[in-house]
């Protein structure tokens, strides 16, 4: 159900605080270690989608017979961010996914693909979520990750959805190797402008539209319910959590 808006907002700056000060931002040193962190990282760029679609589901209509849903406002918000994470706009004009935008940018950096391209045939083929994560040769904590969003996005539960899509999926992540990937663009341009576009595209969308987008939402669907609020807390805490549970788990490893 959907509420009237309200001008509240949730405060994980704590949990924010603690994923921007991680030390794996400073073990991205080089190529080497920003191609190992992409072939982990591009599982969290496919699970962000299925938050969205997820999100999509529950407060839009995508049934062929199609009726309206109550917040029409709340539609238009919905589609506005899918519209671009699915189908942006490129500089030659065609369109391409954020997703695809970022398998593109691995493509030419030179990063393992494997990992992603077994996830996906599995799930195909039919495999499960479980079978599929099992059947992968996964980076570290990149499994547990995925089926932490995964049980939230399939949840049913819309301020859940919300929460972790909102607040869990933090802004400022790519500013902090975007340093490193301008260098590399300078020193290698096919090499590493893809992935410098796609981050400069990621956060331009993030800080102008979908962030401010995202969060009217999760006031439309809370309103003044405070169990939704905290449904819609929890959800964001646990997605940061799951996140530095992962940065943890690839520290070492893209260093190595």
């Amino acid at each position: 159900m959907l509420h009237p808006p309200t001008p509240r907002t949730i405060d994980v700056d704590d949990a924010v605080e603690a994923l921007r000060a991680h030390d794996l931002y400073g073990r991205l040193t080089d190529e080497a270690a920003l191609r190992r962190f992409l072939a982990a990282h591009v599982f969290c760029v496919w699970d962000f989608q299925c938050l969205l679609k997820a999100l999509q589901r529950e407060v839009t209509c995508v049934e062929p017979l199609w009726m309206p849903t109550p917040d029409p406002e709340a539609r238009r918000l919905v589609n506005e961010i899918v519209l671009e994470e699915e189908s942006d706009r490129m500089t030659d004009g065609s369109h391409l996914s954020h997703y695809e935008m970022y398998r593109v940018a691995m493509r030419a950096a030179g990063a393992d693909e494997g990992p992603i391209d077994g996830f996906h045939r599995a799930l195909e083929r039919g495999a499960t979520i479980d079978e599929a994560l099992a059947r992968a040769d996964l980076p570290p904590g990149v499994g547990a990750f995925v089926r932490a969003t995964l049980d939230v996005a399939l949840s049913g539960d819309a301020a859940r959805i919300a929460g972790a899509f909102t607040y869990g999926r933090e802004e400022a992540i790519p500013r902090m190797f975007g340093e490193l990937v301008a260098r590399l663009a300078q020193h290698d341009p096919a090499r590493w402008e893809p992935f410098r576009d796609y981050l400069e595209r990621h956060i331009e969308c993030d800080a102008e539209k979908h962030g401010p987008q995202a969060r009217a939402l999760v006031a439309r669907l809370c309103g003044d319910d405070e169990a939704l609020w905290s449904r819609a807390e929890t959800a964001a805490r646990a997605a940061l959590a799951a996140r530095i549970a992962l940065w943890d788990a690839l520290a070492e490893t893209v260093a190595g």
